[in-house]
């Protein structure tokens, strides 16, 4: 067995790195975690002031630093501002977490034509729009990662933030949110496969349950008792979703391609708890 830094086998210090929707909820756990385990980090928002005010929270943590840019990836035009902002400042960006999103919950017989094309646009659309123009960024991480022969041992790394709802059927009705997360995971692999061959990784973190804007609906209205559906009585924490990002963004992640990691405490496999 080859030596190794344990030290160093999970480090992400000097990484640069992309958090879209990176102000709050989850993208604010997983920029959190990387800044304070010394990456910079850019964090895009829809709202400038949400953007600056995490980022100064971030940067009185450090030792990493954070930068808002405030983006709003339903447009196009600030996508290309977002990538234009970065490129002018970086010669390469190490990790993309794709984690801006939207949701729609309503009735099957009055759900909106227009929550399709807002939901799917930003929650699938627009993720292969971000990497698209980000590859020469991605491409330029993957030549500074460096080769054994022909091998990448240190990739760039594309992170999407994925859900539960694109595995399973969901027991409320968020349409549109189900299937637009069931298609990033398609895609997310399609782009690990496409993509690893130039020594950047695809990979999916399906999330479960997470305190967040977003799911506070659920919440207040569905979610009142997850011991009785998830096996380990809780739901996820800030230290759950970093942990994982980090991991697949480090070393001791850089064989992990094309993946789906499930983060739901066991919620889409559990044995019911009356029958135990």
């Amino acid at each position: 067995m080859s030596s190794f830094d344990v030290q160093n086998l999970f480090s992400v210090s000097g990484k640069v790195v992309l958090v879209t929707g990176g102000s709050r909820g989850i993208g604010k756990m997983i920029a959190t975690g990387f800044v304070k385990n010394g990456a910079k980090v850019y964090i895009s928002s829809r709202t400038a002031k949400d953007c600056e005010e995490t980022a100064k929270e971030l940067n009185a943590l450090g030792p990493g630093k954070c930068i808002p840019i405030a983006a709003d990836m339903q447009k196009l035009s600030d996508v290309d501002k977002l990538v234009n902002a970065i490129s002018s400042q970086e010669k390469a960006l190490h990790v993309l977490v794709n984690n801006a999103g939207a949701a729609w919950g309503d009735k099957f017989d009055t759900y909106p034509d227009h929550a399709w094309t807002k939901v799917l646009t930003l929650n699938l659309h627009r993720v292969f729009t971000l990497t698209q123009k980000c590859l020469p960024l991605l491409r330029a991480a993957a030549k500074e990662g460096g080769k054994q022969g022909e091998a990448y041992l240190d990739p760039a790394r594309i992170i999407n933030i994925g859900s539960v709802e694109g595995i399973t059927v969901p027991d409320h009705e968020t349409y549109a949110y189900s299937a637009s997360k069931a298609g990033l995971h398609h895609l997310s692999r399609t782009m690990g496969g496409r993509l690893g061959w130039e020594g950047i990784t695809s990979n999916i973190i399906a999330c479960g349950p997470f305190p967040s804007k977003m799911t506070a609906w659920s919440f207040e209205n569905e979610w009142d008792d997850m011991s009785e559906k998830i096996p380990l009585t809780r739901v996820g924490t800030p230290e759950d979703v970093a942990g994982t990002a980090l991991f697949l963004a480090s070393r001791a992640g850089a064989y992990v391609n094309a993946a789906t990691v499930t983060l739901d405490g066991g919620m889409t496999s559990t044995f019911p708890r009356s029958r135990l």
